[in-house]
């Protein structure tokens, strides 16, 4: 990793343009490939930024900017966009690179249970007029993480997961559900197959519950990954993307360039 720390104006141009004037800033570039531009503040977010695949070009600055006191300009450019960064740097007041080795990683011990706690609190993120039965509903074969009622008072049960374990998006967007049914909601940190599995167990346990049945399963995760998803819905279980930044209130879209 390389960190500088210096005098420097940026200009981004790409999906739209936005200009940073002269000011110190923190610039890492990371073993990636990644370039960040942070200021002595905002938390953690960078003020700007560029994944890989990039280029990253050091020069001398234009006639223009070396008119105004730029001494040396990197140039950062997509590989696979038009976006491009131009750092002029006016002062160096640090440069040093550092070998940070491979990172096992951040081990969010707990992340499951405070989905569950706020997808408790939230639960119309399954939609309008759904209400909390109650959370750890159990079964003859283990507790189902969320037992919820939709408006028309059908019953709604959640297997919640963290992510998936093969790529994909889903849409966060509740599908329709058959009116009369109950929903059960399961939440995992990882939802891949074996959640579909373990949810499908669950349901068919509580459809054998005269007073239960109907019941629909939801699976809730912050990624669930493209196999996962094809079995669920293959097996009328509905899947729900939660961003657990936005659900704890710290996620901020406003403060974002671009």
């Amino acid at each position: 990793m390389r960190l500088v720390v210096a005098k420097c104006s940026v200009d981004y141009e790409g999906r739209l343009r936005a200009h940073l004037p002269l000011a110190t800033r923190l610039v890492m570039v990371k073993a990636d490939g990644s370039v960040l531009i942070h200021s002595d503040g905002g938390s953690y977010k960078p003020l700007n930024w560029m994944n890989p695949p990039l280029t990253l070009r050091e020069g001398m600055p234009d006639e223009d900017a070396a008119a105004l006191g730029a001494v040396s300009t990197w140039t950062v450019a997509s590989a696979k966009t038009d976006d491009k960064l131009t750092i002029n740097f006016h002062s160096f007041e640090h440069d040093s690179a550092h070998v940070l080795g491979t990172d096992p990683g951040l081990i969010k011990d707990g992340v499951e249970a405070d989905l569950q706690r706020l997808l408790a609190e939230q639960i119309d993120l399954l939609g309008d007029g759904h209400k909390l039965i109650r959370r750890e509903y159990m079964t003859a074969i283990g507790p189902v993480d969320i037992l919820a009622r939709d408006a028309k008072g059908a019953t709604v049960a959640v297997e919640l997961k963290r992510r998936g374990d093969i790529d994909g998006t889903l849409s966060s967007q509740p599908h329709a559900m058959k009116e009369g049914h109950h929903v059960a909601v399961e939440i995992k940190r990882v939802a891949g197959i074996d959640a579909v599995e373990q949810l499908t167990r669950y349901l068919e346990f509580m459809n054998r519950d005269p007073l239960l049945a109907p019941v629909q399963g939801v699976l809730a995760a912050q990624t669930i990954k493209p196999q996962a998803r094809t079995l669920a819905e293959d097996r009328g279980i509905r899947c729900l993307i939660l961003d657990y930044d936005a659900m704890r209130g710290v996620d901020d879209s406003a403060g974002r360039l671009f």
